[in-house]
C-alpha cells in the first residue's frame, strides 16, 4: 500500500470511517495496528483486517519554512527568544516523538497579525525540552534578554512548561528594574495539534507589550477553552496539572492580569522603570528536598553537608520529624543555610504554633513565609552568590513579590 507515516489518510472499518495523520509504529505497536492522529489531536489504534480500506488524502508535506517574517519598521519592537519546549514542538513522523521545532519562524508565521503591528526580532537561543534546563541556561536567557531592552518594548520567551516557573523565578532575580516586560509563554499541546494552546498564549503575550508592565511573568491559558489568558507573576506561579491547558495558577496571590480582547489588570504590579540591572551569579551548591514520614535523617545530612544552602519543604506549617532537628542544628553550625517552606503551597509557614516548629527555629531553621519551595530554591542560589553573609536578611526580604504581604481569597484547582 502506498502510504507512510505523515500522510493524511482515511480508513474505513466496520466501526466507522476515521481520518487523520498516520503515525509511525513504536515498540508496543502490533504488526496489524495502524496508529492514527485524529483531527482533534488524539491518537487511536486501528486494527487492520481483510475488509479495511485505506485511502491517502494527501502525502506528507515538508515542515520547513521558507518565508521570513516581515518586520514592520515603524511597528512596536518585540524580541522573541526561543528556548524550545512544547510551544515550539511538532510530531516527528519518523519516530513519533514530540521534538523541538528547527525554526522559530514557523511558529510566528502562524500568527499573521504580528506583521501588521509589530517589529519582531526573532532568534533561537537554544532548543531544548525544559526538563533539560540548568542554571547555565538561566544565565544565558538572562544575558540575552538584557541585550534586547534597548530596542524592544517587550521580550517574549517561548519555553517548556515543566520547568517554566523555575526559569521565571531565576529571571526575576537576575533581571531587575525592568524597562519592559519579560514574558514566558508555553503550550501544553504541540503547535501542530488542532487543540494546541500555542497560538492564543503567544498572541495574548504580545498584547502585554502595549502596557506599562515591568515584571517577569508567565502568560498561559486561564481556562480549558480558548476564552482568556492569565498573566502570573513569575515568582508566584506553579504548574498544577500535567496536561490541562489551564495548568498554571498564581499561588497565594491573584493573577496580575486577564487577557481576552484586551488586557485587564487584576492585581498590583511593577511598572516599567530602568535602567535594567543584570546579576546572573548563582551558587549552585543549593538543594531542595521534600520531607516525608520515616525520612532517614542521614539523607538530610548527606545532602545538606555537601551544600551551602538547603531548602526543606516540610509538612503542614513547615514541620519535619524531631529526629531531623539535630541535623538542622549540625548543618547550621557548619554554616549551611536551612530554609523552610511548605508542601501545602497555599498558606504560610509558621513554626511558632507547635513545639516541633519552635525546636526547628532554635536549631537554626529559617521559616520562609509563603514562598514556594522552587522559588526559595532559586532565590537562595542567587542570594548566596550576590549577598554573601546576608542570607537570612535577604531571604526574608520581599525582593520581587515572592512573598504575599497579605493573602487574598484563593481559588483552588
Amino acid at each position: 500500500m502506498d502510504f507512510e507515516p505523515g500522510d493524511l489518510v482515511e480508513i474505513k472499518t466496520k466501526k466507522g470511517v476515521f481520518r487523520g495523520i498516520m503515525m509511525p509504529k513504536h515498540a508496543f505497536s502490533g504488526e496489524d495496528i495502524i496508529i492514527l492522529k485524529l483531527e482533534n489531536g488524539y491518537n487511536i489504534g486501528i486494527k487492520m483486517e481483510d475488509d479495511t480500506e485505506i485511502r491517502v488524502i494527501s502525502k506528507r508535506t515538508s515542515r520547513e519554512t521558507h518565508r521570513e517574517i516581515k518586520r514592520k519598521v515603524d511597528g512596536i519592537g518585540v524580541s522573541v527568544l526561543g528556548t524550545g519546549g512544547t510551544i515550539a514542538s511538532y510530531v516527528d513522523y519518523t519516530t513519533g516523538a514530540v521534538k523541538p521545532a528547527i525554526s522559530q519562524e514557523e511558529l510566528l508565521l502562524a500568527i499573521p497579525e504580528i506583521e501588521d503591528k509589530y517589529n519582531i526580532k526573532s532568534r533561537i537561543i537554544f532548543s531544548i525540552l525544559s526538563e533539560n534546563m540548568k542554571v547555565e541556561h538561566w544565565k544565558i536567557i538572562a544575558k540575552e534578554t538584557f541585550k534586547e531592552f534597548d530596542e524592544s518594548k517587550g521580550v517574549i520567551i517561548p519555553h517548556g512548561t515543566d520547568t517554566m516557573a523555575y526559569t521565571a523565578s531565576a529571571l526575576a532575580f537576575m533581571l531587575q528594574n525592568l524597562p519592559s516586560p519579560v514574558i514566558l509563554v508555553g503550550a501544553q499541546r504541540s503547535s501542530d495539534r488542532p487543540s494546541s494552546d500555542a497560538y492564543l498564549n503567544l498572541i495574548s503575550s504580545l498584547k502585554l507589550v502595549d502596557t506599562d508592565l515591568g515584571e517577569v511573568v508567565i502568560s498561559m491559558h486561564g481556562s480549558t477553552s480558548d476564552t482568556y489568558i492569565h498573566v502570573h507573576r513569575g515568582v508566584r506561579a506553579r504548574k498544577m496539572h500535567t496536561s490541562r491547558r489551564d495548568a498554571f495558577r498564581s499561588i497565594n496571590d491573584r493573577p496580575i492580569a486577564i487577557i481576552g480582547n484586551d488586557v485587564v489588570f487584576t492585581n498590583t504590579y511593577k511598572k516599567r522603570s530602568g535602567p535594567a540591572v543584570l546579576r546572573t551569579d548563582m551558587d549552585e551548591k543549593v538543594a531542595l528536598i521534600y520531607y516525608y514520614p520515616n525520612m532517614d535523617p542521614e539523607i538530610v545530612y548527606d545532602i545538606g553537608s555537601r551544600m551551602h544552602g538547603l531548602i526543606i519543604a516540610g509538612t503542614g506549617l513547615g514541620h519535619v520529624s524531631e529526629d531531623i532537628i539535630p541535623v538542622i542544628k549540625d548543618l547550621k553550625s557548619k554554616g549551611v543555610f536551612v530554609g523552610i517552606t511548605s508542601q501545602c503551597l497555599y498558606g504560610a509557614v509558621n513554626l511558632n504554633v507547635y513545639s516541633t516548629g519552635r525546636e526547628m527555629i532554635l536549631a537554626g531553621a529559617i521559616p520562609l513565609k509563603d514562598m514556594l519551595p522552587e522559588v526559595a530554591y532559586v532565590k537562595l542560589m542567587w542570594v548566596l552568590a550576590n549577598h554573601p553573609g546576608e542570607e537570612e536578611e535577604r531571604m526574608l526580604e520581599n525582593m520581587v513579590g515572592e512573598f504575599s504581604e497579605r493573602r487574598v481569597g484563593i481559588e483552588y484547582v
